[in-house]
């Protein structure tokens, strides 16, 4: 391809280009250049100029593709030097601003600025106590003991009692105190000794900001006296009430030992060296900032009125910590002079005293207000991806409705431009069929929604830490993002590597030992992203590269729970990144409706933040209930009205409702709750009954039958029981499972021409990893008809890193369908299956039929881009089924005519445990927790007929009317799997007409929403994102001695110490019968000796050893009273 570099760059920017393209391109003018290229050339060009660009860096590169023609590509600078088809200006036209439009439009800016300030000059007041300053000391026994009373509590008792001891209960009688640097050591020691049991009650309107940011600095208040159950029905309706109730038992007390704790006490109300009133520079920096505060009163009283200090106190404490994070990662300033004789942490290497006090104290509070200086620039300056050819091209026939989704919110915005300049929030859904192309559609309607609407800056936030790989490389080879566009956040370093490698081929310390709880790294995953990141102000408040390629990135592909930390954090600086990242960044949530219970709220708090930072939200899945949509769309508008409470934006809301059929776009003007909420609910109605409409249409794709289990269904009998002669019931169970899959296979099979076989591949999908183990077990040893041979791959996530990423990349390979009708399937062409296929073909026997039988959890129901012919389903929920049924036939649109998807009659909870009273057999996974059902029988909990002639969504993403509020409020026993669903998700996201006891409780989302809880950890403590038992990481680690691996667990320097025994887990051996039926044979110890070969001739070769300890990887629910078993085919699962 022939190019054409031209270059507008300005001072020593303009050498560093020169060099860089003199090396590719043959200069034909002072600032041009020209050359014939590859792509791959070009691409190394543009990423040799992003390493050396800066503010006077401007390049454009323009494609010739004709004699008339040439084409813009990309700009690596300064865009503003070109306009948008890369033209330089002849002329300029200027204007004088007083003030930027960003910086004016932060109204609450200044107080932001003036709380940060105040509050980090006080936060770590409360370490001038002698118990805090005798803990630092090297030599000191009690160094690892908890306070008895926390820091930060003392220094709310110090500003609490330096109010109490000014003239009038007001903050203009306490700032001015201050501003004068009036402290009276005495009376202030004096008082806190007095101090009320709940000091945050009746503070003065600034006060009360001041002393919870002071108090929540380190962890958000939680009681630890009682259960947080307690506070489930209760309410927080102001800010005066939620300060009320909280007190020293919310956190900031250590009692555990009550002789102890008598016995220390003291010492936290002593201050031998007094409070630092003789430290001029911490005075002086006192002094300034609470005169800058004396000017913000009546601002502050507003922010409280109408709500909007929750984005300020949001704001202030992220500076806080942010301030508090850097400081206390630098070394001591060794010219600070020590007045005071109070130091505030100790280094944590040679564990001798570091920082002064009022030296810590003045550092954080400088870079605690730069930060809040250089909100509006987290805000808006950060990188965007721009040129992206792909998404300017016009989609393929197929795929024709993302062109015109993006033309007629095209059309829409410029009708709002008309009518008001202002920012308006936007909230999206995207309802397309599987396989439509939700994800490329996704970022073209993000670029769409962009403040210039060519360039992109989101989040995609994926539901399965294991695909965000995976869809990194969709990213980047479908919309035509590189590494210095795309950022992919995974869990370990080893995944990525692993996943790179493939590619080819086809801690968190103590810090509160240390007085230092702020050192604590603020990202603890691996970012996969190349880019030079920009010399700005913003390096200096972040403190690692790490972190700085976390939220440069202009796209960041990452699991929710990485940005859900910024809501989910209640403890230290985790959130800290997040929230930096959501304040710049749209947000693209995958699969949504993929969580229950308590994850479905934990979300809701996220949108609600995402609004009340002024971001847009897109929401992504095919089965979206009405109550799911309608929950989050008003917890977009709480937030965005509390962004319009402190900006000068729209409180109108863009409401789009996208599938492959239509975009429906609708603003939402109404000004009440109420009339907002029956807007959407009738927008969304139509949109619901015209997709429907739509999709009945459509060639039917999948039907489903249902597997008849009522006669090993016997309430009487317990599991161990026999039934038919000799089988149990989970080997009768899995007998109809077995049934079931040679039924599909014979209705959905197709021929090798080859081998002439019969082929089919199929997934068997079970709720859990026990069961999933065990019925693979069962079909490899399965006496299978004579004409029928099997090949069985059990698929769960307890499975080592390296053999589960040998698997997947398999899988990916094999079941990526998009043949037409008549057409061989390219997994007949994978050197795998093809050796199966003539293997039996050599043989001589009566075989005449393959079956590839997947035997997966739901792992397999989310994100991934496979393709069965058929699939046999043990349901968990109407959604479960719907999920598992969009893998079968994703890619081939040709319509069937009998039932390729099997429903089993019962799940195997219903099965083994019929004979429980009050069973509850739908959970873990699925919705059965909160809501009972009439019964578990899949023939009364469905529509036979219906998904005998089509099986769709239709029932999950249309509502009945007579489920709402009142019907819920009075349900004992949901009558069908999608109402429990309609139910359990009105429940949990749009309960907000219900009075009852406990609707705005803190555990609920109403609670969070409308009441003063975000204030306190209650609300993660009560519906915590993904709750569970935590996991031991363990590793598969290679001996070299014994010549075989062993499980361990590594200790704080990184050593592997054998646990096989300590953690219960056996070795199990399939028999050389099953070994012949697997469909993948895996071996890790051999897997990780030819990785070892690979390294062996590197400077640096890595040992068998070595590579099992980085790729061995695996992560389980640990409990000491279970045993638990291993296979390399299997992987670990827990036995009775």
């Amino acid at each position: 391809m022939m190019v054409t570099f031209v270059s507008q760059c300005e001072k020593n920017a303009l050498k560093k280009t020169r060099r860089v393209l003199d090396a590719f391109a043959n200069r034909i003018g002072d600032n041009t250049w020209q050359t014939l290229i590859t792509e791959d050339g070009l691409l190394t060009v543009k990423k040799m100029l992003r390493k050396t660009a800066s503010r006077s860096t401007a390049v454009s590169c323009h494609w010739i593709r004709s004699r008339s023609r040439s084409q813009l590509l990309w700009v690596v600078g300064n865009r503003n030097k070109f306009n948008l088809e890369g033209v330089v200006p002849v002329n300029w036209t200027r204007r004088n601003l007083l003030n930027s439009e960003i910086e004016s439009d932060w109204h609450f800016l200044p107080l932001i600025k003036g709380l940060v300030g105040i509050a980090a000059l006080l936060h770590d007041w409360g370490k001038a106590t002698e118990l805090f300053q005798s803990k630092l000391q090297p030599n000191n026994p009690n160094q690892f003991k908890g306070d008895p009373i926390r820091h930060e509590w003392i220094s709310l008792l110090l500003l609490r009692g330096f109010i109490d001891s000014t003239s009038e209960h007001s903050d203009k009688a306490w700032l001015q105190a201050l501003s004068r640097g009036d402290i009276n050591e005495q009376k202030v020691q004096a008082a806190i000794k007095q101090s009320p049991l709940r000091p945050m009650a009746q503070l003065p309107p600034i006060a009360k900001l001041v002393a919870w940011l002071v108090v929540s600095h380190h962890r958000l208040p939680l009681p630890k006296q009682g259960s947080p159950d307690d506070y489930k029905s209760e309410t927080a309706k102001s800010l005066d009430d939620m300060l009320a109730k909280i007190t020293q038992q919310w956190g900031y007390e250590n009692s555990y030992n009550k002789q102890e704790f008598e016995k220390r006490l003291g010492q936290c109300f002593e201050f031998p060296n007094g409070l630092m009133s003789n430290s001029k520079p911490w005075l002086s920096r006192v002094k300034r900032w609470s005169s800058s505060l004396l000017d913000y009163q009546a601002l502050a009283i507003k922010a409280i009125e109408t709500g909007g200090y929750r984005v300020l106190v949001h704001h202030a404490r992220l500076c806080l910590m942010l301030g508090d994070h850097y400081y206390s990662s630098q070394q001591a300033d060794k010219k600070w002079q020590n007045t005071t004789g109070l130091f505030a942490n100790t280094d944590r290497a040679t564990k001798q005293l570091k920082q002064k006090l009022d030296e810590h104290l003045v550092g954080v509070a400088r870079y605690a207000t730069q930060a809040a200086h250089l909100l509006p620039a987290f805000e808006s300056e950060l990188p965007q991806a721009t040129d992206i050819e792909s998404l300017r091209k016009p989609s393929p026939k197929d795929y024709k409705w993302q062109d015109k989704a993006v033309a007629q919110i095209s059309q829409w915005r410029a009708l709002q431009a008309e009518k008001e300049h202002k920012r308006f929030g936007f909230f999206a859904l995207n309802m397309a069929s599987t396989g439509c192309g939700k994800t490329f559609a996704n970022a073209k309607v993000m670029r769409a929604l962009s403040d210039d609407s060519k360039s992109l800056r989101y989040i995609l936030a994926l539901g399965l830490r294991t695909l965000t790989l995976q869809t990194g490389d969709e990213y980047a080879q479908r919309v035509g993002l590189d590494n210095t566009q795309l950022a992919v956040v995974i869990g370990s370093k080893a995944v990525m590597e692993l996943h790179k490698k493939h590619k080819t081929a086809a801690h968190t310390s103590h810090f509160e030992q240390t007085g230092s709880e702020s050192e604590a790294p603020l990202l603890d995953e691996d970012v996969d992203f190349e880019c030079d990141i920009p010399q700005e102000n913003l390096t200096t408040v972040l403190n690692s590269e790490r972190d700085k390629k976390f939220l440069y990135a202009p796209v960041l592909a990452c699991t929710i729970d990485h940005i859900i930390s910024a809501i989910e954090t209640t403890r230290g600086g985790k959130y800290i990144l997040p929230s930096l990242r959501l304040m710049s960044s749209d947000l693209v949530i995958d699969e949504v409706d993929d969580f229950t219970d308590g994850d479905l709220i934990a979300i809701g708090r996220l949108i609600h933040l995402a609004g009340m930072l002024g971001r847009k939200v897109m929401l992504s899945s095919a089965t979206i209930p009405p109550s799911l949509a309608e929950g989050y769309f008003k917890a977009y508008r709480d937030g965005w009205q509390l962004y319009c409470a402190t900006r000068s934006a729209s409180e109108h809301i863009g409401c789009a409702w996208i599938d492959e059929f239509n975009t429906h776009l609708d603003t939402n003007r109404a000004s009440s709750l109420e009339c907002a909420i029956l807007q959407y609910r009738a927008k969304h109605d139509e949109f619901i009954q015209k997709r429907q409409g739509k999709l009945a249409q459509q060639p039917i794709l999948r039907k489903a039958d249902i597997s008849l289990c009522e006669a090993i269904y016997d309430k009487k009998q317990v599991p161990a029981l026999q039934v038919e002669g000799e089988q149990t019931k989970q080997s009768a169970y899995f007998s109809v499972i077995a049934k079931s899959i040679l039924a599909k296979h014979d209705d959905h099979h197709f021929v090798d021409e080859n081998t002439k076989l019969n082929v089919s591949f199929g997934v068997v999908r079970v709720a859990n990893i026990k069961p999933c183990v065990a019925l693979a077990q069962f079909l490899l040893s399965y006496d299978w008809p004579d004409d029928i041979a099997v090949r069985v791959m059990p698929y769960h996530s307890q499975q080592t890193l390296l053999l589960r990423s040998i698997q997947e990349q398999h899988l990916d390979q094999v079941l990526k369908r998009k043949e037409s009708a008549n057409e061989q399937p390219k997994a007949l062409q994978n050197t795998l299956i093809r050796e199966h296929l003539n293997k039996l073909s050599s043989q001589q026997n009566q075989v005449k039929n393959l079956i590839f039988v997947l035997v997966a959890t739901p792992v397999e129901e989310v994100g991934r881009d496979h393709d069965f012919d058929w699939a046999v389903i043990e349901p968990s929920s109407y959604r479960s089924i719907i999920q598992l049924a969009g893998r079968v036939r994703r890619h081939r649109k040709t319509a069937v005519e009998s039932p390729n998807v099997a429903l089993l009659q019962y799940n195997y909870k219903a099965i083994k445990n019929a004979h429980v009273d009050g069973l509850k057999a739908f959970v873990s996974p699925g919705f059965e927790k909160s809501c009972r059902l009439k019964s578990h029988d899949l023939t009364l909990l469905i529509d036979i007929k219906q998904i005998a002639e089509r099986l769709d969504a239709s029932a999950r993403i249309c509502k009945p009317k007579h489920i709402n509020v009142g019907y819920v409020e009075n349900l004992t026993q949901a009558q069908s799997l999608a109402e429990l669903e309609h139910v359990v998700t009105l429940h949990a996201l749009a309960y907000y007409k219900s009075t009852s006891s406990g609707a705005r409780g803190p555990g609920t989302l109403q609670g969070y929403l409308e009441h003063h809880w975000f204030l306190t950890a209650l609300p993660q403590a009560l519906t915590p994102f993904r709750k569970g038992a935590p996991n031991v990481k363990t590793y598969l680690v290679f001996d070299q001695y014994q010549q075989r691996s062993r499980f361990c667990e590594k200790d704080p320097q990184g050593r592997a110490i054998d646990r096989e025994e300590i953690l219960n887990i056996k070795r199990i051996a399939l028999s050389a019968h099953q070994l012949q039926r697997l469909w993948l044979v895996r071996d890790f110890d051999q897997a990780c000796a030819e990785l070892a070969d690979c390294h062996a001739h590197e400077q640096s070769p890595l040992t068998q050893r070595v590579i099992s300890l980085k790729y061995g990887e695996l992560s389980f629910p640990f409990n000491e009273n279970k045993r638990y078993a291993y296979n390399d085919q299997l992987g670990l699962v827990k036995v009775e």
